[in-house]
């Protein structure tokens, strides 16, 4: 054996680089150090990007903690109380969905004057009591989160354009998932999710959209098309009816009321009849939750988000 083949045998492992256990590849190391700065959204994306392997780390692991500790309530219910599950579509993809407004182009059932680009958002509000105004009452046993929309200006002719997204839990086995099945309601030929990238369904070709829903988001009846994807992941647009000073608004923490004949209308061009839902939500601050809705703080605007 010669000196250079024992010089390779008596290597220690320990003298060997270290470059998939050491520094900034250490899971340990990046837990801690993400814990230290609360989880910073552009820390995070930077992270990302910066190789396969780190990418692979927060896919995995990273974007996983950062959902739950932005918003802990939200994550607990839809991971049924196992927040180190998986979740459909998997977790970067929830969220980009909390923290990205998927802007707006025109479609089938709902034309804009100029598309609205996506964006980063700040701050986004998710309620459940928000999504249950989205479900028709035979879905109504589904769980569902839906964000307070985002207001566009489009101009002083035009209302604001009122941007919204949302996520199901366990959209594999809902009743709503079920009914898209049952009525054969084939995909939308143009329109992907914008945060996974699956196919999705219109809401409004499947004739699912539940007055509730303008009432909800302070729009009319027929201004609003939203989809849904193969995953859960809710998107959608509406026009925002303009409030005059002497309008009457919903008071913090008032109940949600539904009525007994609130029977689904499928005659109504697409969309649905659900009467009886009223108004009721409840803002989050400071880190605390709510059994009806979640505050989703932002760390600063960043592009890569885009690139999930």
């Amino acid at each position: 054996m010669s000196a250079a083949q024992r010089r390779r045998v008596n290597v220690h492992p320990s003298d060997e680089p270290e470059s998939d256990y050491s520094g900034i590849l250490n899971e340990g190391i990046l837990l801690l150090l993400f814990e230290s700065i609360k989880w910073d959204l552009q820390v995070l994306c930077l992270t990302a990007s910066v190789n396969r392997k780190l990418r692979a780390i927060a896919k995995r692991l990273l974007w996983r903690k950062l959902c739950v500790f932005r918003a802990p309530c939200m994550v607990a219910a839809l991971a049924n109380g196992a927040p180190n599950g998986r979740i459909g579509g998997g977790w970067d993809a929830l969220a980009k969905l909390m923290f990205f407004c998927s802007g707006c182009e025109s479609t089938r059932h709902f034309i804009v004057s100029r598309a609205i680009p996506g964006h980063f958002t700040q701050a986004s509000r998710f309620s459940k009591t928000s999504g249950r105004s989205f479900l028709a009452k035979k879905c109504r046993g589904d769980l569902l989160f839906v964000s307070d929309p985002c207001e566009h200006p489009m101009g002083d002719k035009e209302d604001d354009l009122g941007i919204f997204r949302g996520v199901f839990r366990g959209f594999m086995r809902s009743k709503t998932r079920a009914c898209l099945l049952r009525r054969q309601v084939p995909f939308d030929e143009r329109v992907r999710c914008p945060y996974c990238g699956t196919r999705v369904w219109s809401m409004t070709a499947a004739r699912l959209v539940p007055k509730s829903a303008a009432r909800r988001l302070g729009s009319g009846d027929r201004r609003l098309e939203y989809f849904v994807c193969v995953n859960g992941h809710l998107h959608g647009a509406c026009w925002l009816v303009p409030l005059s000073s002497d309008e009457e608004v919903c008071d913090v923490g008032e109940e949600d009321v539904d009525g007994d004949d609130d029977d689904v209308n499928e005659d109504r061009a697409g969309y649905d009849e659900v009467d009886g839902d009223a108004c009721s939500h409840q803002t989050v601050t400071n880190g605390s939750t709510s059994s009806l809705g979640e505050d989703v703080l932002g760390g600063g605007p960043i592009d890569l988000l885009l690139n999930l």
